[in-house]
Protein backbone atom coordinates (compact mmCIF):
# COMPACT_ATOMS: atom_id res chain seq x y z
CA UNK A 1 0.00 0.00 0.00
CA UNK A 2 0.97 3.65 -0.35
CA UNK A 3 1.67 5.69 2.75
CA UNK A 4 2.77 9.26 3.42
CA UNK A 5 5.83 9.21 5.63
CA UNK A 6 8.47 11.46 7.10
CA UNK A 7 11.45 9.79 5.46
CA UNK A 8 14.09 12.04 7.01
CA UNK A 9 14.27 15.28 8.95
CA UNK A 10 12.59 17.93 6.80
CA UNK A 11 11.42 15.51 4.11
CA UNK A 12 8.00 13.90 3.60
CA UNK A 13 7.20 11.61 0.68
CA UNK A 14 5.17 8.58 -0.42
CA UNK A 15 6.51 5.14 0.42
CA UNK A 16 5.20 1.62 -0.15
CA UNK A 17 4.75 -0.79 2.73
CA UNK A 18 2.86 -4.09 3.16
CA UNK A 19 -0.84 -3.96 3.97
CA UNK A 20 -1.15 -5.01 7.62
CA UNK A 21 -3.27 -8.03 8.47
CA UNK A 22 -5.73 -7.57 11.36
CA UNK A 23 -4.96 -9.91 14.25
CA UNK A 24 -7.24 -10.89 17.11
CA UNK A 25 -9.33 -7.93 18.29
CA UNK A 26 -8.16 -5.72 15.42
CA UNK A 27 -9.72 -4.20 12.30
CA UNK A 28 -8.34 -2.82 9.07
CA UNK A 29 -9.55 0.67 8.21
CA UNK A 30 -9.20 2.66 4.98
CA UNK A 31 -8.71 6.31 6.05
CA UNK A 32 -10.50 8.98 4.00
CA UNK A 33 -9.35 12.22 5.68
CA UNK A 34 -6.22 12.73 7.78
CA UNK A 35 -5.59 16.01 9.58
CA UNK A 36 -2.08 17.49 9.60
CA UNK A 37 -1.22 19.57 12.66
CA UNK A 38 1.61 21.28 14.53
CA UNK A 39 2.67 18.01 16.16
CA UNK A 40 3.17 16.56 12.69
CA UNK A 41 5.34 19.56 11.82
CA UNK A 42 7.50 18.80 14.85
CA UNK A 43 7.83 15.24 13.58
CA UNK A 44 8.79 16.56 10.14
CA UNK A 45 11.51 18.78 11.57
CA UNK A 46 12.79 16.07 13.88
CA UNK A 47 12.20 18.24 16.95
CA UNK A 48 9.49 16.01 18.43
CA UNK A 49 10.49 14.19 21.61
CA UNK A 50 9.51 10.89 19.98
CA UNK A 51 12.51 11.08 17.66
CA UNK A 52 14.83 12.45 20.32
CA UNK A 53 14.16 9.57 22.71
CA UNK A 54 14.05 6.84 20.05
CA UNK A 55 10.34 5.98 20.19
CA UNK A 56 9.99 7.02 16.53
CA UNK A 57 12.36 6.30 13.64
CA UNK A 58 12.49 7.08 9.91
CA UNK A 59 10.53 6.40 7.78
CA UNK A 60 7.67 7.42 10.04
CA UNK A 61 4.03 7.11 8.91
CA UNK A 62 2.26 9.93 10.71
CA UNK A 63 -1.43 10.81 11.11
CA UNK A 64 -3.30 10.88 14.43
CA UNK A 65 -6.40 12.91 13.41
CA UNK A 66 -8.41 10.75 11.04
CA UNK A 67 -11.65 9.20 9.84
CA UNK A 68 -12.15 6.14 7.63
CA UNK A 69 -14.18 3.01 6.88
CA UNK A 70 -13.66 -0.50 8.21
CA UNK A 71 -12.70 -2.83 5.37
CA UNK A 72 -11.80 -6.02 7.24
CA UNK A 73 -11.99 -7.39 10.76
CA UNK A 74 -10.67 -10.35 12.70
CA UNK A 75 -13.22 -13.05 13.50
CA UNK A 76 -13.54 -12.10 17.17
CA UNK A 77 -14.12 -8.37 16.60
CA UNK A 78 -16.80 -6.59 18.64
CA UNK A 79 -20.13 -7.20 16.88
CA UNK A 80 -21.08 -3.54 17.24
CA UNK A 81 -18.51 -2.71 14.54
CA UNK A 82 -19.01 -3.98 11.00
CA UNK A 83 -17.23 -3.79 7.67
CA UNK A 84 -18.37 -0.58 5.98
CA UNK A 85 -18.82 1.39 9.21
CA UNK A 86 -17.34 4.89 9.24
CA UNK A 87 -15.15 5.38 12.31
CA UNK A 88 -12.69 7.65 14.06
CA UNK A 89 -9.80 6.22 16.04
CA UNK A 90 -8.43 7.18 19.41
CA UNK A 91 -4.91 8.56 19.31
CA UNK A 92 -3.88 7.04 22.64
CA UNK A 93 -3.99 3.24 22.78
CA UNK A 94 -3.87 2.18 26.42
CA UNK A 95 -2.69 -1.24 27.58
CA UNK A 96 -5.68 -2.00 29.85
CA UNK A 97 -3.47 -3.80 32.38
CA UNK A 98 -1.23 -1.27 34.12
CA UNK A 99 -2.07 0.38 37.45
CA UNK A 100 -3.50 3.51 35.83
CA UNK A 101 -5.71 1.54 33.43
CA UNK A 102 -6.94 -0.71 36.23
CA UNK A 103 -7.95 2.41 38.18
CA UNK A 104 -10.01 3.66 35.23
CA UNK A 105 -7.46 6.31 34.24
CA UNK A 106 -6.56 5.26 30.70
CA UNK A 107 -5.19 8.73 29.92
CA UNK A 108 -2.36 7.99 32.34
CA UNK A 109 -1.49 4.52 31.02
CA UNK A 110 2.14 3.66 31.64
CA UNK A 111 2.44 1.65 28.42
CA UNK A 112 0.72 3.92 25.93
CA UNK A 113 1.06 3.69 22.18
CA UNK A 114 0.01 6.75 20.20
CA UNK A 115 -1.26 6.44 16.64
CA UNK A 116 1.02 8.27 14.23
CA UNK A 117 3.40 9.30 16.99
CA UNK A 118 5.03 6.19 18.45
CA UNK A 119 4.27 2.50 18.74
CA UNK A 120 1.40 2.53 16.23
CA UNK A 121 1.40 3.24 12.49
CA UNK A 122 -0.32 6.50 11.61
CA UNK A 123 -3.35 6.96 9.39
CA UNK A 124 -1.64 8.73 6.48
CA UNK A 125 -1.81 5.51 4.51
CA UNK A 126 -4.23 3.54 2.37
CA UNK A 127 -4.87 1.24 5.35
CA UNK A 128 -4.34 1.32 9.09
CA UNK A 129 -4.66 -1.64 11.48
CA UNK A 130 -6.00 -0.73 14.93
CA UNK A 131 -7.59 -2.42 17.95
CA UNK A 132 -11.35 -2.44 17.49
CA UNK A 133 -11.85 -1.11 21.03
CA UNK A 134 -10.16 2.17 20.06
CA UNK A 135 -12.76 3.02 17.39
CA UNK A 136 -15.94 5.09 17.64
CA UNK A 137 -18.66 4.98 14.98
CA UNK A 138 -19.33 8.28 13.19
CA UNK A 139 -22.99 9.43 12.97
CA UNK A 140 -24.35 10.02 9.47
CA UNK A 141 -24.88 13.70 10.31
CA UNK A 142 -21.11 14.23 10.75
CA UNK A 143 -19.15 14.58 7.51
CA UNK A 144 -15.57 13.42 7.10
CA UNK A 145 -13.96 16.85 7.57
CA UNK A 146 -15.78 17.33 10.86
CA UNK A 147 -14.97 13.78 11.99
CA UNK A 148 -11.27 14.42 11.40
CA UNK A 149 -11.50 17.29 13.91
CA UNK A 150 -12.76 15.03 16.69
CA UNK A 151 -9.24 14.25 17.94
CA UNK A 152 -8.39 17.85 18.92
CA UNK A 153 -11.99 18.37 20.11
CA UNK A 154 -11.80 15.60 22.70
CA UNK A 155 -8.85 17.26 24.41
CA UNK A 156 -10.70 20.58 24.56
CA UNK A 157 -13.70 18.81 26.08
CA UNK A 158 -11.47 17.20 28.70
CA UNK A 159 -9.86 20.55 29.48
CA UNK A 160 -13.12 22.41 29.98
CA UNK A 161 -14.38 19.55 32.14
CA UNK A 162 -11.22 19.69 34.25
CA UNK A 163 -11.77 23.37 35.04
CA UNK A 164 -15.55 22.96 35.40
CA UNK A 165 -16.44 25.72 32.94
CA UNK A 166 -19.98 26.83 33.86
CA UNK A 167 -22.75 29.16 32.65
CA UNK A 168 -22.17 32.84 33.35
CA UNK A 169 -18.41 32.56 33.74
CA UNK A 170 -15.93 34.82 31.97
CA UNK A 171 -13.80 32.70 29.63
CA UNK A 172 -10.72 33.68 27.65
CA UNK A 173 -9.06 31.51 24.99
CA UNK A 174 -5.42 32.13 24.08
CA UNK A 175 -4.71 31.06 20.50
CA UNK A 176 -6.68 30.84 17.25
CA UNK A 177 -5.41 27.54 15.85
CA UNK A 178 -7.56 24.44 15.61
CA UNK A 179 -7.66 23.84 19.37
CA UNK A 180 -8.36 27.51 20.10
CA UNK A 181 -11.25 27.74 17.65
CA UNK A 182 -12.81 24.54 18.99
CA UNK A 183 -12.40 25.88 22.54
CA UNK A 184 -14.22 29.07 21.54
CA UNK A 185 -17.18 27.11 20.18
CA UNK A 186 -17.42 24.93 23.28
CA UNK A 187 -16.86 27.74 25.79
CA UNK A 188 -19.60 29.80 24.19
CA UNK A 189 -21.98 26.87 24.63
CA UNK A 190 -20.92 26.18 28.23
CA UNK A 191 -20.40 29.70 29.59
CA UNK A 192 -22.43 31.89 27.25
CA UNK A 193 -19.66 34.29 26.26
CA UNK A 194 -15.97 33.94 25.47
CA UNK A 195 -13.12 36.28 24.46
CA UNK A 196 -9.98 35.43 22.51
CA UNK A 197 -6.34 36.54 22.30
CA UNK A 198 -4.41 35.89 19.09
CA UNK A 199 -1.63 37.15 16.86
CA UNK A 200 -3.06 36.35 13.42
CA UNK A 201 -5.66 38.55 11.67
CA UNK A 202 -7.27 35.60 9.89
CA UNK A 203 -7.38 33.60 13.11
CA UNK A 204 -8.98 36.44 15.06
CA UNK A 205 -11.55 36.88 12.31
CA UNK A 206 -12.38 33.17 12.41
CA UNK A 207 -12.67 33.34 16.20
CA UNK A 208 -15.21 36.16 15.98
CA UNK A 209 -17.22 34.29 13.35
CA UNK A 210 -17.24 31.16 15.53
CA UNK A 211 -18.57 32.95 18.59
CA UNK A 212 -15.90 35.02 20.35
CA UNK A 213 -17.33 38.28 21.72
CA UNK A 214 -14.08 40.28 21.90
CA UNK A 215 -10.77 39.68 20.12
CA UNK A 216 -7.52 41.00 21.60
CA UNK A 217 -3.88 41.14 20.66
CA UNK A 218 -1.37 39.94 23.29
CA UNK A 219 -1.21 42.44 26.15
CA UNK A 220 -4.64 43.96 25.49
CA UNK A 221 -6.86 41.72 27.65
CA UNK A 222 -7.50 42.85 31.22
CA UNK A 223 -5.35 41.07 33.86
CA UNK A 224 -7.46 39.16 36.36
CA UNK A 225 -10.55 39.54 34.23
CA UNK A 226 -11.48 35.90 33.65
CA UNK A 227 -12.78 32.96 35.66
CA UNK A 228 -11.41 30.45 33.14
CA UNK A 229 -8.45 30.85 30.78
CA UNK A 230 -7.78 28.23 28.12
CA UNK A 231 -4.19 28.24 26.83
CA UNK A 232 -4.48 26.74 23.35
CA UNK A 233 -1.53 28.27 21.51
CA UNK A 234 1.34 26.14 22.81
CA UNK A 235 3.37 29.28 23.52
CA UNK A 236 5.36 29.36 26.77
CA UNK A 237 4.88 33.13 26.94
CA UNK A 238 1.11 32.72 26.56
CA UNK A 239 1.02 30.09 29.30
CA UNK A 240 2.80 32.47 31.64
CA UNK A 241 0.40 35.28 30.67
CA UNK A 242 -2.58 33.02 31.36
CA UNK A 243 -1.66 33.03 35.05
CA UNK A 244 -1.95 36.85 35.09
CA UNK A 245 -5.16 37.02 33.07
CA UNK A 246 -7.10 34.62 35.30
CA UNK A 247 -8.98 36.07 38.28
CA UNK A 248 -8.39 35.27 41.96
CA UNK A 249 -9.65 31.72 42.48
CA UNK A 250 -9.81 31.18 38.72
CA UNK A 251 -8.76 28.17 36.66
CA UNK A 252 -6.32 27.70 33.80
CA UNK A 253 -6.70 24.81 31.34
CA UNK A 254 -3.34 24.28 29.64
CA UNK A 255 -4.04 22.43 26.39
CA UNK A 256 -1.32 23.76 24.08
CA UNK A 257 2.09 22.12 24.63
CA UNK A 258 4.97 24.64 24.82
CA UNK A 259 8.18 23.60 23.10
CA UNK A 260 10.29 25.72 25.46
CA UNK A 261 10.37 26.09 29.27
CA UNK A 262 8.56 28.93 31.01
CA UNK A 263 10.96 31.81 31.61
CA UNK A 264 9.56 32.49 35.05
CA UNK A 265 6.48 31.90 37.17
CA UNK A 266 5.72 33.78 40.37
CA UNK A 267 4.89 30.72 42.46
CA UNK A 268 3.92 32.85 45.46
CA UNK A 269 1.37 34.75 43.42
CA UNK A 270 0.02 31.50 42.00
CA UNK A 271 -0.51 30.14 45.51
CA UNK A 272 -1.83 33.28 47.21
CA UNK A 273 -4.29 34.04 44.38
CA UNK A 274 -5.69 30.52 44.66
CA UNK A 275 -5.31 29.74 40.96
CA UNK A 276 -6.00 26.19 39.79
CA UNK A 277 -3.69 25.09 36.97
CA UNK A 278 -4.78 22.00 35.02
CA UNK A 279 -2.50 20.39 32.46
CA UNK A 280 -4.59 18.50 29.91
CA UNK A 281 -2.99 15.39 28.46
CA UNK A 282 -5.80 14.17 26.20
CA UNK A 283 -9.52 13.43 26.13
CA UNK A 284 -9.49 9.68 25.70
CA UNK A 285 -13.02 9.20 27.04
CA UNK A 286 -14.71 12.00 25.06
CA UNK A 287 -14.83 10.72 21.47
CA UNK A 288 -18.52 9.81 21.43
CA UNK A 289 -19.44 13.10 23.11
CA UNK A 290 -17.40 15.12 20.61
CA UNK A 291 -19.07 13.38 17.66
CA UNK A 292 -22.48 14.10 19.17
CA UNK A 293 -21.62 17.80 19.50
CA UNK A 294 -20.67 17.91 15.81
CA UNK A 295 -23.88 16.07 14.90
CA UNK A 296 -25.97 18.56 16.91
CA UNK A 297 -24.23 21.59 15.39
CA UNK A 298 -22.64 22.76 18.65
CA UNK A 299 -19.30 22.24 16.92
CA UNK A 300 -18.71 22.92 13.24
CA UNK A 301 -15.91 22.28 10.77
CA UNK A 302 -17.03 25.27 8.70
CA UNK A 303 -14.20 27.78 8.54
CA UNK A 304 -11.78 25.36 10.20
CA UNK A 305 -10.14 23.62 7.22
CA UNK A 306 -8.08 25.70 4.81
CA UNK A 307 -7.00 23.09 2.26
CA UNK A 308 -7.26 19.37 1.54
CA UNK A 309 -4.40 17.77 -0.42
CA UNK A 310 -4.30 14.30 -1.99
CA UNK A 311 -1.98 11.86 -0.25
CA UNK A 312 0.67 12.07 -2.96
CA UNK A 313 1.00 15.82 -2.32
CA UNK A 314 2.05 15.37 1.30
CA UNK A 315 5.10 17.61 0.90
CA UNK A 316 2.88 20.41 -0.42
CA UNK A 317 0.49 19.92 2.50
CA UNK A 318 3.30 20.37 5.01
CA UNK A 319 4.63 23.42 3.16
CA UNK A 320 1.18 25.00 3.14
CA UNK A 321 0.69 24.28 6.83
CA UNK A 322 3.98 25.93 7.74
CA UNK A 323 4.30 28.73 5.19
CA UNK A 324 0.99 29.24 3.40
CA UNK A 325 -1.33 32.18 3.97
CA UNK A 326 -4.47 30.52 5.30
CA UNK A 327 -7.89 31.78 6.33
CA UNK A 328 -8.39 28.63 8.45
CA UNK A 329 -5.96 26.70 10.66
CA UNK A 330 -6.31 23.11 9.51
CA UNK A 331 -4.69 21.33 6.57
CA UNK A 332 -5.71 17.78 5.68
CA UNK A 333 -4.87 14.89 3.37
CA UNK A 334 -7.52 12.97 1.44
CA UNK A 335 -7.47 9.37 0.26
CA UNK A 336 -9.74 7.78 -2.37
CA UNK A 337 -12.26 5.15 -1.26
CA UNK A 338 -10.83 1.65 -0.83
CA UNK A 339 -11.24 -0.61 -3.84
Amino acid sequence: MKAAAIVDAGKADLIEVPIPEPARGEVLVAPSIVGVCGTDLELLHGSASYFRDGRATHPHIFGHEWVGRIVAAAADTDASLRVGDRVVGQTMISCGACRACQRGRRNECGRLRETGLYGQQGAAAEYIRVPAQTLTAVPAAVDDLAAALVEPAVTVLAGLDRVACAPGERVLVLGTGTIGLIAIQLARRLAGTVDVVGVDDAGLGAALRLGAEHAFRPGEAAPGGYDVVVEASGSAAALSEALHLVDVGGRVAAIGVPATPLASVDAGELVLRGVTFAGVRHGLDYYERALRLFAEGVLTAKGMVASVFPLDQVADAFHHLEHGRRAAPKVALSLPPAA
